[in-house]
């Protein structure tokens, strides 16, 4: 499927959020998720099927200060 992966233009194989994340190398890291917008929390990207079109944003927490 065709996605946007933090403005980016991404092809992947998808279902679900989770496994887009195993796909790129974040499934275990400690990340946040926005699908289309809205917060997704880490609970419900196994459950999250996304979707042609869909915009998936990813955020690492940053140290500093």
């Amino acid at each position: 499927m065709k996605i946007t992966l933090n403005g980016e233009n991404r092809s992947l194989a998808g279902p679900s959020v989770q496994d887009a994340l195993d796909e790129i190398g974040l499934g275990a890291a400690k990340v946040a998720t926005a699908l289309n917008g809205a917060f997704l929390p880490a609970a419900a990207r196994a459950g999250t099927t996304l979707k042609d079109g869909d915009a998936l944003e990813v955020v690492a927490p940053m140290q500093g200060g």
